[in-house]
């Protein structure tokens, strides 16, 4: 029934893996850039005019770090509806991307392990030492408080929800095939349970340890942003002469202006000066988000650095390490199951799949370096990576607890770490998590039915994002991007009932004497605690197909795939 469970994992890697080598592009971009001093991003770019120097107007509105990202890196567009240009700077970055990945694919798991070793350390210390500098920076304490204000009517909002959910799926690989992939070259007896309590731990602690240091980057830049502004409208009342009684140009300080702002009438006088609302709240509020988060926010940390050149390079070849971490688990969850299911006979050699897989990405992936390509990103990672892990995930717990049975993964569970899961492992799996997943999916369905899908536009009169309404093509291609893993897991269950589509049952010889399934029927799917005992047993005679070497063992006897395309509970 729930063989789709894995052609869908495997398809929403593949549609996250599309987009998350265009951030792995980007950190090339910025790298390229971060061999030069000053750094292009420190300052606002200037012209000179009738032997005046003058400063852009679109960066003069916003800030250096923003103006880089916005119309040097990205040259944006108006909106995903205005004409498109392809980013020729960008599109090579891309290319030299997934040639990256091609090359790490080829070297297969065992080179990817080590590299982990790296790539899980290295960002530590870098973090370490951008939160030394980041609490001593002017405003920090604001961004910080900022932080730790909650905003209760938040609450209220599905997409919240929704948003928390997939920044966990995302941080701690759930639903993605990878995860599972990568879970199949563990020894039978790994201690499955001190993995996911001790990577949960580690990835919640080093979230809230990261969100110190953006929080007060960004109270930093709003702090910036906010005296920048009031010594504009300073300097345009100075120049007018349009003082109130009291008040003159020696005397103008922050805390006159505040005053002289909240005063009877001088909403008539910032009107036609053109003076500026200045609030750190705002500026905080309207702080970057998502994708241009590390490229706006740790630029703008990066160049209060002395020697900033020398850890811009640090920071960005730390971020290109983590995103290729990533992109490798993301791809793997896609790869593995080609590689294993050999659906021609080509397909059992990893270098061809891994070249079929980066390939196509690479052609695809063009849309994303058009001057729209950011909209495009933003869709696919709202769209892409929310709903149908969700999807996924929902299943998968239902595959294993009420399916394939909570008291056999339970014996499984023992199998493997000598004792059954404790009653808090068994409410959540059986009651807490599905039901979380069932209400946070409905809710957002019908908050999106009810209100209009918007995405944010860069507005490049006002140098701020504007939130714009998806036209109804692209309203398409969301749907497209959802029901294309969405619908295998009922397409896959149809087409098996009618005969179309069969898979062959796993045989399992023997048991091994005193194995909590002595009784069961062996010569139709076993537990995952079985056929791993059979496969422990034949550990020495067997290779890793999906990587033609003799690499570390794959449980190929566990259901033919590494996303579980024969069973609901392929590897634990």
């Amino acid at each position: 029934m729930l063989g789709g469970v894995g052609i869908a994992s495997s398809v929403v890697s593949y549609v996250v893996s599309l987009y998350y080598n265009v951030i792995i592009m980007w950190c090339l971009w910025y790298l390229f850039n971060s061999f030069q001093s000053p750094l292009p991003w420190e300052h606002c770019p200037t012209f000179v005019e009738n032997n005046v120097t003058k400063i852009v107007e679109e960066c003069d509105k916003s800030d250096p770090t923003s103006y880089f990202w916005y119309r040097e890196t990205l040259n944006i567009s108006g909106s995903i509806e205005d004409p498109v240009t392809i980013n020729w700077k960008l599109a090579l970055c891309l290319v030299v991307a997934w040639i990256i990945v091609f090359i790490c694919m080829c070297n297969g798991i065992k080179s990817s392990g080590k590299v982990v070793y790296f790539t899980a350390t290295f960002p530590y210390l870098v973090l370490v030492i951008f939160f030394v500098r980041a609490v001593t920076l002017k405003g920090a304490g604001t961004g910080l408080k900022y932080m730790f204000t909650p905003k209760m009517e938040r609450l209220a909002d599905p997409q919240v929800w929704l948003d928390a959910a997939t920044q966990i799926f995302y941080s701690l690989g759930l639903a993605f095939g990878g995860l599972i992939a990568f879970a199949s070259y563990n020894k039978p007896k790994n201690n499955v349970r001190r993995d996911a309590i001790t990577v949960s731990i580690t990835n919640c602690s080093t979230s809230i340890f990261a969100s110190l240091v953006i929080f007060s980057v960004l109270g930093f830049k709003a702090n910036n942003l906010y005296e920048n502004c009031m010594d504009k409208n300073i300097a345009k009342l100075t120049e007018s002469g349009m003082y109130p009684t009291g008040y003159s140009a020696t005397n103008m300080s922050y805390g006159a202006y505040k005053v002289l702002s909240s005063q009877a009438g001088f909403n008539n006088t910032a009107a036609s000066l053109g003076l500026r609302k200045c609030s750190v709240n705002d500026n905080m509020d309207k702080a970057a988000e998502g994708t241009g988060l590390a490229f706006i926010i740790f630029t703008q940390a990066i160049a209060e650095f002395p020697a900033a050149p020398f850890w811009s390079i640090i920071f960005f070849l730390m971020l290109l390490t983590l995103g290729l971490g990533s992109q490798f688990g993301v791809l793997e969850g896609v790869a593995t199951p080609l590689v294993d299911l050999a659906l021609f006979p080509w397909m059992k050699k990893k270098p061809l799949v891994a070249a079929l897989l980066c390939g196509t990405s690479l052609v695809l992936g063009l849309i994303f370096v058009t001057s729209a390509g950011n909209y495009w990103v933003t869709m696919f990672d709202s769209f892409g990576g929310s709903f149908p892990l969700m999807l996924v995930a929902f299943f998968e717990v239902v595959g294993v607890v009420y399916i394939y049975g909570y008291s056999k993964f339970e014996n499984d569970i023992k199998f493997i770490v000598g004792e059954k899961p404790g009653w808090y492992w068994r409410i959540t799996w059986k009651y807490v998590s599905p039901g979380l997943m069932v209400v946070i999916l409905v809710a957002s369905v019908i908050s999106k039915c009810i209100n209009p899908v918007t995405y944010l536009a860069y507005d490049v009169n006002t140098a701020n994002n504007i939130s714009l309404t998806y036209p109804v093509w692209a309203g398409v291609v969301i749907a497209v991007i959802i029901l294309s893993s969405a619908l295998c897991v009922p397409g896959v269950a149809i087409l098996r009932k009618v005969g179309i589509m069969q898979y062959k049952p796993v045989r399992v010889a023997t048991v091994s004497k005193g194995s909590p399934y002595d009784d069961e029927d062996v010569n139709n799917f076993q537990s995952t605690a079985t056929m791993m005992r059979n496969t422990d047993d034949d550990q020495n005679d067997q290779k890793d197909v999906g990587y033609g070497s003799d690499e570390s063992v794959r449980l190929q006897n566990m259901g033919g795939s590494g996303v579980g395309v024969g069973m609901g509970l392929p590897h634990v």
